[in-house]
């Protein structure tokens, strides 16, 4: 088991964003601006659900760092920290799903 976290690719991708590095990839999405990076956050989620229907781990496992990494990037662009998505997570988990999705109104 890895030690690495989301916290630790956040300030990877948080260094690379600001990178002079022409080769750095997270600069080159960072500079395309928030619509190409929503489009890549969309492309990789589809991708992640084509792979779970599939079947295939080793996909799904690479498909799904891919969205954790664009999904990363977007909330960088659009200057949301990781750290507000995770305080989210844990209130919501404060109450059981069902509770949860209640207090939230109709879909």
């Amino acid at each position: 088991m890895t030690g690495f976290t989301l916290s630790d690719l956040d300030r990877i991708i948080g260094t690379r964003a600001t990178s002079d590095d022409p080769s750095s990839y997270t600069r080159k999405l960072i500079d395309r601006g928030v619509t190409k990076i929503a489009q890549k956050v969309g492309e990789e989620g589809v991708e992640t659900a084509l792979a779970a229907v599939a079947g295939d781990e080793a996909e799904l496992t690479g498909e799904a760092a891919d969205l954790l990494y664009h999904l990363l990037v977007l909330l960088r662009a659009r200057g949301v920290p990781l750290a507000a998505v995770m305080a989210e997570l844990e209130r919501r988990t404060a109450q059981s799903g069902l509770q949860e999705k209640a207090s939230r109104g109709k879909d």
